[in-house]
Formats: structure tokens, C-alpha cells, sequence
């Protein structure tokens, strides 16, 4: 950490300034701040260190923008909560709003989101810049939602107008949240703030606009906008073509995805990446494509020198075991140049429950998935509650749920949300908090009637380890978030419009099954974007093809 205050510090710098060449002093400060080095920006951090220890330092409300710039750079917190104590007490936080919007920053780099937004709540002239900032902190963490409303909050308590540093930011919450009218809205502000003559010609020649926009789309289940935005592109990069491969990847476009990464390669002679190998090793794994994806996987190191990282072992050890070549998958495993990761051996589990594989393998599986360090130990213990079910020992299968409660390991909450005019509504499963929910519950006992005079029997696999009766299972299924979701889209979407839902976890076997038959009992388009892909449900099938 550095200080301040350190005589030492301050010696191993040979220049010590005085009033003449504060400007110099900062010019250097700044440029070294800029360079997007690491070297460079500890420098930088040196150098401001330095000047404050030396008899005459430059103005502090000058020099700190540029030190928290290279720290936000690094990650470096120690040495910026130091920077935040130094400006505090020098009365420059929050008063004086570009100091201010540069602690925001640095915050944000190094994922402290709410560290941000506090600091954000007490700036008391907050610019253009401090809105940006602070929306990104939030976006650019993983809280989309409320991204977005301190997007709508600037929007209705301000005069201030978006720029397109805003509605980038704006973009990628979109694209986070799945809200697809919100983003349309955002798009419409990029033409309006960059389309010159109003043909929007300025916006169409932005690689990196475009791109997000692709990314918006695809997330947001609106697949044929994002591949419109992609082949009007005048001019593609490689990132270009990494997004639009694994977004028709993640929609099931499979064919599509792997052709179009035939044509980046072969005709358009682009070198792809790392990237893009997930994206095309992705593709296969979502259609079951075996002999392809050994042909990529091997591809990417003959022919383009590229190392797998975890993500590639992933894909394929994923794509192997779900098409039943568990033997295959472990000699990949046993193969990699890193540690397998929980994921991994997740995948691996998985399929030995589907695959009615030893019971003595399953337990392995589990055991090195346990044995990893992650959060997501919850659904280790349930795919090894399925394995012990189907094999009909239910003793072990109790004996799993008294460690889970033991241990105090909880199943992951899932959530549904689905957006309506520009709003996001969200569901978790048995949800009465909604307005409409008493409309929502007397929909699904009508969907529930239509399903059951269809011939549907619930799949009481997927009901929860603490449902132990058969109609207490049935009724926790029901409860699911999606159906909740479904439900109010049926009450609310324009007739004829898309329901577009998106999910934190997997789609269960039997919420997809019913998805289908809502699909064609209801004349409807229903798309759910889960944890791993896209699912277009329309007359009563699904683009997965029931493998996911």
C-alpha cells in the first residue's frame, strides 16, 4: 500500500517540483494514468505519492483524478480508499464533482457497485459524467435493474440528456435484464444522438455500438434484429463475429452458428480467438455435435496454436457426457493443462444421472465436485439426490437433504422476469407480492384445466427434495416462477406478440414440457432465456429439441 505521507517514497523520485512545473508534474501524471498499462499506472501511483510528499505539491483537486484513474486501472483499493481519505480530508469528496465522479469509478472497478451508488447519493452537483459513472458502476456489476432505474430516475428528475456513453451502458443493463423495449428505446436515443442527418449513418459505421447491439438482441431473445444489426455492418472485428456466432448458438441456430464460423475462417479469412472457439464448441454442444466439436476442439490447437482454457474443457467435456461418452469426457478431464473447476464435474454428474451410470461413478463425481471451492454447492447435492432417487434409495436421498440442512447449504432462489411496457416484473416461485397476482393465480388454474384436459401429467422428478407427497410435489411445480411468469404475459402481452421470459436457472424437464403445450394450446410464441441458452417454444415444440 502506499502512503502518502512516506519520506521514502517520496526518494525514489528525483524530481521534485515546484510551483512552475505543477503543470508538468500533471501532464506526466496524466499521461501515465492514460496509458492502460500496468507498469505505466503503477508509475503513476508512484509519481502522486511523490509529489504530495514533496515541499511543494501540485494542487491536489488536479493530480488525484489522474491517481484513481490508474488505480481503478489496477484494482488497486487499498491505495484508493487511501487516495478517498486523503480527498476527504481535504474537503474535495463529495463537494467537488470530478474528484467525486473519479472515486466513483474507481468503486466500480473493483466491484463495490453500492460503495459507488453511496458516494453517488451525496454528490451534491452531479454531472452528466456522475450519472454515467454510477449507472455503469451498476450495469457493469451485474445489477441491471437497478441500472435501469437510475437510468429512469436521471431521465424524470433531471434536465440532463443521455449521451452515448449513457446509452452504452444503458445497452449492456438491457441486455443483462432481457429488456427488450428498453433497448429498443436506447437504440432509438443512439440514432437520435449520433445519426448527424438523422439517417443514422454515424451509429451504423460503430463497430463497438453495433457489437452491443447485437449482444442487446440476441440476450433480449430478438434474434432476428441482432443478426439485421450484424449483416448491415460496413465493417465487422473479430468481436463482431464471437458475438453473433454464440448468439446463434445460444438460440439453437446450430447449423447457422457453425457455418457462419466456416465463412469468418474460410471466405473472410478472419483469425479467430479463444472467443471464438467458445462460441462455435458452444454451438455443437447445444445441438449434440460430436464428431464437430472434436474436430473444432482439435482445430483450435493445430491449426491456431490457441491453449483450452477451462471454458473449452467445459464445452466438450459437457457436449461428450450428454451425448453418453462419459469415458471420453473423463479422459479429457484427466488431460487438462488446469484444475477442473466445479462446473466441470457438475457436467459430469449430470449426465451419470441421466445416463443411469454407476452409482459408485455418480458418487465420485460428486465428491471432487464437492471438493472444489464454490458457492454453487446446492446443486451438487441436488443432482445427487437424483441419482440416489433413480435408483430407488431413498434413505441416501434423505441423508443428502439432512447434510444440505446441516451444513446450511441452500437451493439457489429462482426467479423469472419478463418485461411489459418498459417495466421489469419479477417472479420467484409461490410469488403473491404482485399487484395482479390474485389475476395472475386464477390465469394459472385456467392454464392448469387446458393442460390437464390435454393429457399433462406433472414429471414429479423435478419437484422439490422437500416435497415428499406426490400432490404436495405436483403443487410446488406449479408454483414455478416461469409458469408465474407465463401467466401474466398471457394477461398482458398485445395478441400475437412474443412472451419473452427470462430465468436464473435451468428450465426444468417439466416446466418445458408444459411451456410446449402452452405454446400450442395457447396459440402463442413463448422465448425463455435460461442459465445456459435460449428457448423458442411455438406449436408446441422447441428450437432445443428437447437437448439441453
Amino acid at each position: 500500500m502506499l502512503s502518502l505521507n512516506a519520506s521514502a517514497l517520496a526518494a525514489t523520485q528525483t524530481h521534485h517540483p515546484d510551483d512552475s512545473s505543477h503543470s508538468s508534474s500533471v501532464r506526466l501524471l496524466r499521461s501515465l494514468a492514460r496509458s492502460r498499462r500496468t507498469d505505466l499506472s503503477h508509475r503513476a501511483l508512484l509519481l502522486f505519492s511523490s509529489l504530495h510528499a514533496s515541499p511543494s505539491p501540485p494542487p491536489p483537486h488536479l493530480s488525484l483524478p489522474a491517481a484513481l484513474s490508474a488505480a481503478a486501472f489496477l484494482a488497486a483499493l487499498p491505495e484508493g480508499r487511501q487516495f478517498h481519505a486523503f480527498a476527504a480530508k481535504l474537503g474535495l469528496t463529495p463537494a467537488h464533482t470530478v474528484v467525486a465522479n473519479s472515486l466513483l469509478h474507481l468503486y466500480s472497478s473493483c466491484g463495490l457497485p453500492a460503495a459507488a451508488l453511496a458516494l453517488f447519493r451525496r454528490i451534491p452537483n452531479r454531472s452528466l459524467v456522475s450519472w454515467n459513472t454510477a449507472v455503469d458502476a451498476l450495469a457493469g456489476n451485474g445489477d441491471h435493474l437497478a441500472a435501469l432505474d437510475l437510468f429512469r430516475e436521471m431521465q424524470r428528475d433531471t434536465d440532463l440528456s443521455p449521451d452515448a456513453y449513457t446509452v452504452q451502458s444503458i445497452l449492456g443493463a438491457c441486455a443483462g435484464a432481457g429488456a427488450l423495449s428498453l433497448g429498443v428505446y436506447a437504440h432509438a436515443m443512439l440514432l437520435r444522438e449520433l445519426g448527424g442527418d438523422g439517417d443514422g449513418a454515424a451509429v451504423s459505421r460503430d463497430m463497438l455500438i453495433n457489437n452491443s447491439l447485437v449482444d442487446l438482441y440476441g440476450k433480449c431473445g430478438a434474434l432476428e434484429l441482432a443478426r439485421q444489426v450484424f449483416d448491415r455492418m460496413p465493417v465487422r472485428d473479430l468481436a463482431s463475429w464471437n458475438v453473433m456466432i454464440l448468439t446463434l448458438a445460444n438460440h439453437g441456430r446450430v447449423s447457422e452458428s457453425v457455418e457462419l464460423f466456416d465463412r469468418m475462417t474460410q471466405v473472410e479469412k478472419v483469425v479467430p480467438n479463444a472467443i471464438t472457439f467458445v462460441a462455435v464448441l458452444s454451438a455443437c454442444n447445444h445441438g449434440g455435435l460430436v464428431e464437430e466439436g472434436r474436430r473444432y476442439f482439435a482445430m483450435m490447437a493445430t491449426e491456431y496454436r490457441i491453449r483450452p482454457r477451462i471454458e473449452h474443457y467445459g464445452c466438450m467435456v459437457d457436449l461428450l457426457a450428454r451425448a453418453g461418452f462419459i469415458e471420453e469426457a473423463l479422459d479429457i478431464v484427466v488431460g487438462m493443462n488446469c484444475r477442473p473447476d466445479a462446473i466441470i464435474w457438475r457436467s459430469l454428474l449430470d449426465a451419470c444421472c441421466k445416463k443411469n451410470v454407476r452409482l459408485d461413478l455418480s458418487e465420485a463425481m460428486a465428491k471432487l465436485a464437492l471438493d472444489v471451492p464454490d458457492d454453487a454447492v446446492s446443486g451438487v447435492y441436488v443432482l445427487l439426490s437424483r441419482v440416489y432417487a433413480s435408483a430407488q434409495r431413498w434413505n441416501d436421498v434423505g441423508m443428502v437433504r439432512r447434510l444440505m440442512m446441516e451444513e446450511g447449504v441452500k437451493k439457489e432462489p429462482g426467479f423469472s422476469s419478463i418485461e411489459m411496457d418498459g417495466l421489469v416484473h419479477q417472479f420467484v416461485a409461490g410469488d403473491t407480492s404482485h399487484p395482479q397476482s390474485e389475476a395472475i393465480y386464477e390465469k394459472l388454474d385456467e392454464i392448469q384445466l387446458r393442460l390437464t384436459s390435454a393429457g399433462y401429467k406433472p414429471d414429479l422428478s423435478e419437484a422439490p427434495l422437500v416435497a415428499s407427497v406426490d400432490y404436495a410435489k405436483g403443487a410446488s411445480l406449479r408454483l414455478h416462477s416461469e409458469r408465474l411468469a407465463i401467466s401474466f404475459g398471457l394477461l398482458n402481452a398485445t395478441p400475437g406478440a412474443p412472451i419473452r421470459i427470462l430465468k436464473n436457472l435451468r428450465v426444468c424437464k417439466d416446466c418445458h414440457t408444459i411451456s410446449k403445450l402452452i405454446s400450442k394450446l395457447y396459440g402463442v410464441d413463448i422465448i425463455v432465456r435460461d442459465r445456459i441458452r435460449f428457448h423458442h417454444f411455438k406449436d408446441g415444440s422447441c428450437s432445443c429439441k428437447d437437448y439441453w
